[in-house]
């Protein structure tokens, strides 16, 4: 388990060290202005070409995000053994190290919560002894609301696309039993990284996103990066104000690879504590994922066997990190040119 008042040696680290190529804060990364009334064109373009983009002008009132940083600092820093009351994960509650039941591990603790407000794990809550619905009120707050901003990028990604009924995805994370989820990350300071000569500790490997679409949301420390088109990694600059999208493997295969879910780690800091908070946009477990009929253009053929998020989620449930998901998933068909779509 990650103990923070009790840093880890060197050797106890090899797991999560990695050789990384040095990367600059990568600067390309589209901005959407939500307020922008051609938003639903830069929405489409970012979603091609990148898999991500960060969100401006999104109508979550800062507050919300403030309150439950602050709210999620004061769990992570308790004593390490009231921390594990909330534990371990499975999947909800609070875990440290390991991801998932595979052998992924990293330099992170973490509070894994359904968003339906009825299911939030009781062992979540009970950790905050004193005033737990602080906590609980500041979950909900900032959930509710980035749904709402949620479902409008979808909106807005639906006319982009030029497809009807525009709530077509957006109803998807409506539903009463849609699977989506929400993630609190934290990152510790590592200050042994300064013996690493070059090399890094891994926060949260590499990975996509197995859902419709992510929303991140950290502070201002550095660690998150992307890999581009061509493998290249780049560092994306933190923004603690803005939302960063992720399209998510579900939505790659619903635009039939117009959209392709991005590739991201977190490496860990050596100064500075990282926390992030995501929510995990997921379809009910019976919907069955396919390219959406009215995206589809005449003779254009599924790059994709059909299957439910259920069948999916339990396939990427048994996957490394790193595992390409979608693979066991594709047909073998040629790829339509980007004149095509």
């Amino acid at each position: 388990m990650v103990v923070l008042s009790q840093p880890a040696a060197l050797d106890h680290l090899s797991d999560l060290i990695k050789s990384c190529k040095p990367t600059s804060l990568f600067t390309g990364i589209p901005v959407v202005d939500l307020s922008d009334p051609e938003a639903k064109h830069h929405i489409v373009k970012a979603c091609q070409d990148y898999g991500l983009f960060k969100l401006v002008n999104h109508g979550v009132p800062l507050d919300f995000m403030t309150t439950l940083e602050a709210q999620a600092l004061k769990f992570f820093n308790l004593p390490q053994s009231e921390k594990e009351k909330a534990g371990p994960a499975n999947p909800f509650g609070y875990g440290s190290k390991r991801i998932g039941p595979n052998g992924d591990v990293g330099w992170i603790e973490y509070i894994l919560l359904n968003t339906n407000p009825d299911i939030i794990s009781p062992k979540s809550l009970s950790i905050f002894k004193e005033n737990p619905e602080i906590f609980r009120d500041a979950v909900l707050d900032y959930i509710r609301a980035v749904k709402k901003m949620t479902f409008e990028v979808l909106e807005l990604m639906v006319d982009g696309l030029g497809i009807e009924p525009r709530n077509v995805l957006s109803n998807l994370l409506r539903e009463d039993k849609s699977d989506c989820c929400f993630r609190l990350n934290y990152y510790p300071p590592c200050p042994e990284l300064q013996a690493l000569s070059g090399r890094n500790l891994i926060g949260f490997g590499e990975h996509t996103d197995p859902q419709i679409i992510s929303v991140l949301r950290s502070n201002n420390t550095s660690g998150l990066q992307i890999s581009l088109k061509d493998g290249t990694w780049v560092s994306v600059p933190p923004d603690q104000n803005s939302f960063f999208i992720n399209v998510g493997d579900c939505l790659q295969v619903m635009s039939n690879g117009r959209f392709k879910s991005v590739r991201h780690r977190v490496l860990a800091d050596t100064t500075s504590s990282r926390i992030s908070m995501i929510f995990f946009g997921g379809p009910p477990l019976s919907e069955n994922i396919a390219p959406l009929p009215s995206l589809m253009a005449e003779g254009e053929e599924s790059l994709y066997k059909e299957f439910t998020w259920c069948e999916y989620k339990k396939s990427a449930y048994k996957s490394r990190l790193a595992d390409y998901r979608l693979g066991l998933f594709e047909k073998s068909v040629p790829l339509m040119s980007n004149s095509q779509f």
